[in-house]
């Protein structure tokens, strides 16, 4: 990935945080039929490991347990906040006519060994907490024991667990740093009127 030094990314709180808050990674892989990605949803957890540790899993129909056995090398890709920016929402532009088009955008390249888990214990964990994290905004979060048993249990037994240690994280944070800061707050105030709220409030606090 091409990263200008200004765009370059380092902080481990914020390349976990992207992974936090846009949690469907595709996880790329190079197996025997050559280059394939998934997208699956994944949960961190930044205290296990060098650079943390994701978990997650696929329908057991999925191959990619089966084309990554436990010890392959892949990437995974989580996308955080994007949005075109028009030169027109630059003051300068107006002045000076050198700007053009763009697009605003965060990405996190996070590199590991994959480790495939075909037991019930890891996967009901696995659930468990992706349901726990994610169904936090609702009035009444669902949980497993909502279901009968017997019907979890055969839902438990179509899925595979996955966990990748991540090896390296990799951040690039585009948001017009390298634009004069009225040219960059402007096009979030635009942005941000337009309902593109995430990249707006990431750009004001940029630079």
């Amino acid at each position: 990935m091409y990263i200008p030094a200004h765009f370059a990314e380092i902080r481990p709180e914020e390349l976990h945080r992207i992974i936090r808050e846009y949690p469907l990674g595709m996880l790329v892989n190079h197996g025997s039929t050559g280059l394939d990605a998934d997208h699956i949803p994944l949960e961190l957890d930044p205290d296990v490991g060098t650079h943390g540790t994701l978990i997650g899993h696929v329908a057991r129909a999925n191959t990619l347990w089966q084309r990554c056995p436990t010890g392959t090398q892949v990437m995974i890709v989580f996308r955080g906040t994007d949005a075109y920016i028009s030169p027109n929402w630059y003051p300068s532009k107006h002045e000076t006519h050198r700007q053009v088009p763009t697009w605003n955008y965060e990405v996190v390249h996070a590199h590991g060994t994959i480790t495939v888990h075909d037991d019930e214990r890891f996967t009901r964990r696995v659930v468990a907490q992706l349901t726990r994290r994610h169904e936090t905004t609702e009035p009444k979060p669902w949980k497993m024991g909502d279901s009968e048993p017997e019907f979890i249990n055969s839902m438990l037994r179509n899925i595979v667990g996955i966990e990748i240690a991540i090896t390296s994280l990799v951040g690039k944070v585009k948001l017009s740093q390298n634009r004069e800061v009225r040219d960059r707050l402007n096009a979030a105030d635009t942005l941000d009127a337009r309902g593109h709220t995430a990249t707006a409030l990431a750009m004001r606090k940029a630079g």
